[in-house]
């Protein structure tokens, strides 16, 4: 990957906030969409989600997910050309109380300082999406496929 589609990259997951999140619901395809924060050293997109909702449900019954975080539609550019990154991951609850929530928890605050009164509510929970692996689409005739180390190290805080 190129510097400049690297940076390209970097740009578009910090400079997006939701995500569709694609789970297998008794085993069909399911998407949602999901407010996420990355990790600092890029390893993981944080969810905060209800066990309520089929998304979580899905993701403790398959830890299978992907990820489609995309250019805003309306930027004055052809829909063919938005850029666009699918992410396959692997989707792991963050276990209460532990050093893996406290970072998911502050990663994810950082994000959304607003959302503070929801991590007190029982039924939600932090989820760890790791990347497995990376399509990025940078433009019309710019894909590219990447490992999710590969992924992780190019999105990391500071990149």
């Amino acid at each position: 990957m190129s510097p400049e589609h690297a940076a390209k990259l970097r740009a578009l997951v910090h400079g997006r906030t939701a995500a569709a999140l694609g789970t297998l619901h008794e085993g069909a395809p399911f998407v949602s969409m999901a407010p996420f924060a990355l990790l600092p050293d890029g390893s993981a997109f944080v969810v905060h989600v209800s066990g309520l909702a089929g998304h979580t449900k899905d993701m403790r019954a398959d830890p299978r997910v992907s990820l489609l975080v995309m250019q805003a539609e309306g930027e004055g550019t052809d829909t063919q050309a938005l850029a666009r990154v699918s992410v396959q991951g692997e989707a792991t609850q963050c276990p209460r109380g532990s050093p893996e929530e406290a970072r998911a928890r502050a990663a994810y605050l950082a994000r959304f300082p607003e959302a503070g009164p929801l991590t007190s509510f029982g039924d939600f929970a932090f989820f760890a999406i790791r990347p497995v692996q990376a399509r990025f689409v940078a433009g019309f005739a710019q894909a590219m496929s990447a490992t999710g180390e590969t992924f992780s190290a190019v999105v990391a805080a500071g990149g």
